[in-house]
């Protein structure tokens, strides 16, 4: 038997609503899944499994049937979803008396529920949400009958507030294979028995790394997971970076810098800039024009101004500048700390260098 597992989909999310990207990267999720459902052709696979989040918020009819016509595309694999978090189901959800193509089956209780599929020997089991949050560890207790069938669990969880997870006592339930969403990075288990897919597509700048799906392949006779492999499928990462300064270090520079990193791979990508090193005190690295030119989610400069304060506070050991060298610094600052040092000498020497 071979399946797709995917999940956190987020149909209907616009990522980074705040920069100009944001409607491509809607795009982004809509093409993605629709690449998915073509992966799913491609491979002949026997299943699809969705494990929660489909889609970003409540579906509306529209949404539903957009994708329902994806998964009519591909009669012969049978889908098999769930509703996670954000696509909770309520009582007057569209997608209660939404009729799906054939080969769709939704478990929509909020009880466990099952779907037995003769043909390929397989029963999947699973639950809908129904609430925002389910703090009790739901997936621990329910475990597979020893009744010669392949056994699939489908859950969305694994935090806190969201069906904590033991995954110990998952592995011990006799399920031949556990198909995991709600967290967003992939996570294979090492007996390739349990998974968190990962949404296909990163879904904000903390979600760095690759995104995709799951592809599986169980054996009818030893009711095991034979193989079991991560498949890329995102068209953008959100990559961090770091650059180091120097006092050398003038702005020009550094924008070229940023720049070669960027075009080397990829402009396609989203970034995420860290400025450290001690810089030259007179220096304030603007890059505003970067922003505009590259996907770059934020730049954090943490760099530092190089003053000698030695050498300042022998220059002013009576004046303010000294005094205030002397009142604030001290061993072991911390970042607050060295800030309002940094910026309050840079002030004064300011106003020293215009009354001059």
């Amino acid at each position: 038997m071979k399946f797709i597992h995917t999940g956190d989909i987020h149909w209907g999310m616009a990522p980074d609503s705040d920069k100009p990207w944001s409607r491509e990267r809607a795009r982004d999720i809509r093409e993605t899944f629709a690449a998915i459902i073509g992966k799913a052709r491609e491979l002949s696979v026997d299943f699809l499994f969705i494990a929660g989040d489909l889609f970003h918020r409540q579906p509306l009819l529209k949404d539903l049937k957009e994708v329902n016509y994806l998964f009519s595309t591909i009669p012969d694999v049978r889908v098999v979803l769930i509703a996670g978090n954000h696509d909770r189901v309520r009582k007057n959800s569209a997608v209660l008396s939404f009729t799906w193509a054939s080969n769709v089956t939704f478990l929509a209780d909020e009880e466990f529920s099952s779907v037995y599929f003769e043909e390929l020997h397989t029963e999947v089991t699973g639950f809908s949400y129904w609430s925002a949050e389910i703090a009790e560890a739901r997936l621990n207790d329910i475990s597979a009958p020893d009744d010669g069938l392949i056994h699939i669990l489908l859950g969305h969880g694994g935090d806190v507030k969201h069906v904590p997870v033991d995954r110990e006592a998952l592995l011990r339930a006799g399920f031949s294979y556990v198909a995991l969403g709600h967290i967003h990075k992939p996570e294979i288990s090492q007996s390739l028995r349990l998974a968190w897919c990962g949404s296909p597509e990163p879904l904000d700048k903390t979600e760095t790394g690759r995104h995709g799906i799951i592809y599986g392949e169980i054996s009818e006779t030893s009711l095991r997971v034979t193989n079991l492999e991560f498949i890329p499928m995102a068209k953008i990462q959100y990559i961090p970076l770091m650059v180091n300064v120097t006092p050398g270090t003038t702005n020009t520079e550094l924008f070229l810098r940023m720049s070669q990193e960027i075009e080397k791979r990829g402009t396609e990508h989203i970034y995420r800039f860290r400025i450290r090193g001690m810089r030259d005190p007179d220096i304030s690295f603007d890059l505003e024009s970067l922003m505009m030119r590259y996907r770059i989610a934020d730049i954090l400069d943490e760099s530092e101004p190089q003053y000698d304060f030695s050498a300042l506070f022998a220059e002013h050991p009576s004046d303010m500048i000294g005094f205030y060298i002397q009142a604030l610094q001290k061993p072991d600052m911390s970042p607050v700390e060295k800030k309002a040092l940094y910026y309050g000498i840079h002030a004064l020497l300011l106003t020293t260098d215009e009354r001059s």
